[in-house]
């Protein structure tokens, strides 16, 4: 059993995504104790976070090209360099309360406390809500490209959405499947420029636009998806798989319950100085903040200014933990 000392923390950052990564790097450097709990309340993502789930990442300054799981492990690596101040485990946490000039935070396996902390949760997949959508999750269903494309070698399967997820999505399967259906709400994709030339080059990935899946059916696994329209003359198409990509919902149940003000879609609000929510001496940052943008870089970014926020709450209040 840990000591009371010993769980006692100047920072405590909750989410080990690429966020949390690089806040904890940041504090280590500013020479607070810190403490980055990885599993977090509605994610099942490994250290590093939704990053891990990218193929190929060539938006990251000083990388041109390197795999989401690569670039985990290089901010992982970086935060664990401050091995003196900087601690990571992978415990999920299950409640965040305050606890006189700062907060407790509680898990499955132990109880923390801490001066400062930040909500890093991040995001989950938005889930399809169509008849057969629950029914065959993992039976043809699915929400990471990445992770299952592989299982639809030379098989014909659909992508669900028009973002830039989307569209990366479409193009991995590409690699794997024999044919990829982009299926579009909207008349044309929102992705990168760059992607969707990718994708008209790619020469298996029809784009469906202005078109929604109504319906998603099958015997044992995946046989068929069911259009709102007709396309070229019929609104029933035969896939193996359907991989949905339409959108995220911010993690910030556990940021709620702290008592900390969300926006209408459940996005944390903060302020964009310092990353500091209603409450004094919490932070968030990365896809749970509200933001148009979310990008791994401007996570990172966000992250070690609440790191710095807190140093210096720290150290105004002449807090000692």
């Amino acid at each position: 059993m840990e000591s009371e000392q010993s769980n006692n923390y100047d920072f405590l950052i909750i989410g080990a995504g690429g966020t949390g990564l690089a806040a904890g790097m940041y504090a280590g450097r500013l020479g607070l104790k810190t403490l980055i709990l990885g599993a977090t309340h509605g994610s099942e993502l490994p250290i590093g976070g939704t990053i891990t789930t990218t193929d190929i990442v060539e938006n990251y300054p000083g990388f041109p090209k390197i795999t989401g799981f690569e670039l985990a492990k290089n901010l992982e690596k970086h935060a664990r360099d401050y091995s003196d101040f900087v601690s990571i485990k992978n415990e999920k946490v299950i409640e965040v309360a305050k606890s006189g000039k700062g907060f407790v935070v509680k898990t499955e396996k132990s109880e923390y406390k801490t001066l400062t902390l930040l909500f890093a949760t991040g995001t989950k997949w938005r889930k399809l809500t169509v008849p057969g959508a629950k029914e065959f999750e993992t039976k043809g269903v699915y929400y990471c490209a990445l992770c299952d494309g592989p299982l639809f070698k030379n098989k014909e399967v659909a992508v669900v959405g028009g973002g830039n997820s989307a569209a990366k999505d479409a193009l991995i399967l590409a690699r794997h499947a024999k044919k990829v259906y982009l299926i579009a709400r909207k008349d044309n994709l929102t992705a990168e420029p760059a992607n969707i030339e990718k994708i008209n080059q790619s020469g298996n990935i029809e784009l469906i636009t202005e078109r929604t899946v109504e319906e998603i059916k099958g015997n044992k696994f995946v046989e068929s998806i069911v259009l709102d329209k007709p396309h070229k003359g019929r609104k029933e198409l035969n896939v193996e798989g359907v991989f949905v990509a339409i959108g995220h919902v911010a993690l910030s149940e556990l940021a709620e319950s702290l008592g900390v003000e969300l926006a209408r879609d459940k996005e944390i609000p903060v302020n964009p100085e310092t990353k500091q929510t209603n409450i004094p001496g919490v932070y968030a940052a990365g896809d749970v903040v509200e933001s148009k943008f979310k990008q791994l870089i401007t996570g990172v970014a966000e992250g070690c200014i609440a790191a710095y926020s807190a140093y210096e709450h720290i150290t105004k209040n002449k807090f000692v933990r």
